[in-house]
């Protein structure tokens, strides 16, 4: 998806999540309070990719399919960004999202609304497309 990006002239970053331990929104709302545009919670490198985000022109979000959901680490991303952003003025206005999805079998729809729940409720805009954007299969070699 990004060599595609890149053909256009689009500038991308890859920010790979796997591997990393990133926690949830604990709603203690000191982002709200300090209005700084950060989390309150430092311990992890959440508050580096929200910066990212908000100097991006657009965020495309990526995740496999875990038990019909995202995986733990974009749900805390997108829980603290949400929280962060809307405390901070909309930090993610008018930017354009797109989810892209991996699935070897059912949930990636759930997936990809959830996703979609992100970029609306921060305001941004989604492309359509002339279909969801999941790719499926199960052994990728053959």
């Amino acid at each position: 998806m990004l060599d595609e990006l890149e053909k256009d002239g689009i500038e991308t970053e890859l920010i790979q999540l796997a591997g990393e331990t990133l926690s949830g929104c604990k709603a203690c709302y000191k982002c709200a309070e300090n209005r700084d545009q950060k989390c309150a919670v430092e311990k992890d490198r959440v508050n580096e990719y929200i910066a990212k985000m908000q100097q991006s022109e657009g965020i495309l979000f990526g995740s496999p399919t875990y038990i019909s959901d995202m995986t733990a680490n974009m749900k805390a991303l997108i829980e603290r960004a949400t929280i962060v952003s809307r405390s901070n003025g909309d930090l993610f206005k008018r930017k354009v999202g797109a989810a892209v999805i991996a699935v070897r079998r059912a949930g990636s729809t759930h997936v990809l609304s959830s996703m979609n729940y992100f970029f609306l409720i921060n305001q941004m805009m989604i492309p359509g497309s002339s279909y969801w954007n999941m790719g499926i299969g199960r052994n990728p070699e053959k």
